[in-house]
């Protein structure tokens, strides 16, 4: 049987020490000029090894290669990966630059975490939704970086390997999750006709392909159709004998959530020590929610007695403020027509430069990127496709009941939806991402850092109130600090639920009652836990890292300290992980006092 792969790298670095070193610049030293040589050719290996990938990061170099995913291609990928880390332990970090030190940690962590994925997380022995080839089609067939001809050729021959990746996928799959099983035919089923049908048939049919080219293309594209149909339906049969005996607990443990929040989150603190910070954070936020809501009273409740229990009086205050928001047929128009005021907002203060020749869409959410329970989501173009579009996605809610519309509403409420788009827009992940894009270094685009990205978002929605926005309202304040409320418990949430065992019921408690989350929220959040590991707590980490670091800076330049400077500095390093953008920053600041 034929498996996809693309040839051994071979990483010879006295190849690059040979090849640079009468070419040094003359402000870099020699260590600097050999590690900038090795560094594009690491990047390029690493497509080599994943081009998936690279697809999705805009280098579209290997597009035409879909990598099988067999046990042989992963035991290829570890000597890669191996060569590689090999290759970084030959450069001194010391007489390297602070930006290039950073790209030496990245490069080592990315190794490192690459190789622990395989030999340790072993998703692909339980993790069906590994196997949706559905969004790098996607990605090819809706792409602006070649002409329509082009990238269907590529399409096509990426097409010609599906009916054997899906052999083997059926091969991989040894005790898979019952959550994960159903996610992967959630995403499989919603994604197979708007990929492959007739989107695609439209694009063929306007293309100058010859006629035998597109006869083929179609015939291959109702044959990966056909096979990822199949794969499904294997699933649907596979889940029908699934129980808790003979399937992976989607809870990963004490250990394996230790290890991947390491290799993940790239935090200065340990994940028990973000979870003990994420519990007193918890309980602050119920003092100063409580002390608003006791202003806010009289004004909504009048004469009627207040509640002596702080909880209850707050639930009672929020519940009563979620009345106000959009009709759930104007909710994805209602997010559009918001972004401009958020642009006006920071240009009148001055908080950070907003490129306005970078293209967002608000689109409705594909199916292929469903089911995983986020309302709302990011699309950025990659790091070598930076003119593209970056998509704003938001669920519709067509399929909700009235009941649950309207829970979803008020969750996302007048107050509520706007701070969604300071964090998903402007100036969240959207304003990081075209930063993280501008980074001279493609190191710290292509390995960007979850939590820095997160952080990001969640810090952008106090800074922005912490300016003004909202004209300092009690009740924006009020849903903020409930919305904040929302990141230290989906920390609490994500350890609680996979190293403490935390039951379903429990963990609603901890997201309605303690949280003051709707229950189609709290029900959203429950399947995300149960499909994701660690990655909720990336936006609490990330975000006390980010304020931390401000105030630190703000500290030590006390009157000469400047907002938006701070940003747009903090902003150029990419999405590196903050504990190494912290340690260079304030270097810097030592070093120019």
């Amino acid at each position: 049987m034929k498996i996809n792969r693309i040839p051994l790298l071979g990483i010879v670095l006295i190849t690059f020490l040979a090849s640079c070193g009468n070419k040094t610049a003359s402000k870099t030293n020699e260590e600097d000029a050999n590690f900038e040589k090795f560094r594009d050719y690491f990047v390029e290996s690493l497509w080599k090894i994943s081009p998936s990938d690279a697809i999705y990061a805009g280098y579209h170099k290997y597009d035409s290669i879909l990598i099988a995913p067999s046990a042989e291609n992963r035991e290829f990928a570890i000597k890669e990966y191996k060569a590689l880390g090999d290759s970084i332990k030959l450069f001194d970090e010391k007489k390297l630059s602070e930006l290039n030190r950073i790209d030496l940690w990245m490069m080592r962590d990315k190794v490192e975490g690459s190789i622990w994925y395989i030999n340790e997380f072993k998703s692909h022995e339980w993790n069906p939704a590994n196997y949706n080839v559905a969004g790098e089609f996607a990605e090819i067939l809706n792409g602006s970086y070649d002409k329509l001809d082009n990238r269907l050729k590529m399409f096509s021959r990426r097409l010609e390997q599906v009916p054997l990746y899906y052999k083997i996928a059926k091969l991989q799959l040894k005790t898979p999750s019952i959550e994960h099983t159903d996610l992967a035919i959630l995403q499989l089923d919603g994604s197979v006709e708007e990929v492959f049908g007739k989107s695609l048939k439209d694009s063929v049919n306007v293309s100058s392909l010859s006629a035998d080219e597109k006869v083929k293309l179609i015939a291959w594209a109702d044959t990966a159709k056909k096979y990822m149909i199949d794969f499904s339906g294997w699933l649907k049969v596979q889940r029908k004998s699934l129980n808790e005996n003979n399937s992976t607990n989607f809870r990963i443990g004490q250990k394996l959530y230790d290890k991947k929040f390491q290799y993940d989150i790239q935090s200065g603190y340990t994940a028990e020590e973000i979870y003990q910070k994420a519990i007193k954070r918890k309980a602050e936020l119920h003092s100063e929610m409580a002390k608003i809501s006791r202003q806010l009273w009289p004004k909504y409740f009048g004469k009627t007695p207040m509640p002596t229990d702080s909880l209850l009086l707050i639930r009672k205050v929020i519940d009563t403020l979620s009345i106000n928001h959009v009709n759930r047929d104007s909710f994805l128009q209602s997010i559009e027509q918001q972004i401009p005021q958020l642009v006006k907002f920071i240009n009148d203060k001055n908080l950070i430069y907003i490129d306005p020749s970078k293209p967002l869409v608000v689109r409705k959410t594909p199916a292929y990127m469903e089911g995983g329970g986020a309302g709302a989501s990011i699309s950025a173009p990659g790091p070598y496709d930076k003119g593209a579009n970056t998509y704003y996605n938001v669920s519709p809610l067509s399929g909700y009941t009235a009941e649950q519309a309207e829970s979803y509403l008020r969750e996302y409420n007048h107050y509520i939806l706007q701070i969604l788009n300071i964090h998903e827009a402007i100036p969240g992940h959207y304003t990081q991402l075209v930063y993280s894009n501008q980074s001279p270094s493609l190191v710290k685009s292509v390995l960007g850092n979850g939590a820095m990205v997160e952080g990001w978002a969640v810090y952008s929605e106090r800074m922005m109130l912490e300016n003004g926005y909202g004209n300092n309202e009690p009740e924006m304040w009020l849903m903020y600090y409930k919305w904040h409320l929302r990141s230290v418990c989906n920390t609490i949430l994500d350890h609680e639920v996979h190293c403490n065992a935390l039951s379903e019921e429990d963990a609603k408690k901890l997201l309605i009652n303690g949280a003051f989350q709707q229950t189609a929220e709290a029900e959203g959040k429950w399947r995300r836990v149960k499909l994701t590991q660690v990655q909720l707590a990336s936006y609490y980490t990330g975000f006390t890292e980010i304020y931390d670091l401000r105030e630190e800076v703000k500290k030590r330049l006390g009157d000469k300290f400047d907002l938006k400077k701070f940003h747009e500095k903090f902003l150029s390093y990419g999405s590196a992980p903050v504990k190494y953008i912290r340690e260079l920053m304030l270097e810097d600041l030592k070093n120019n006092k």
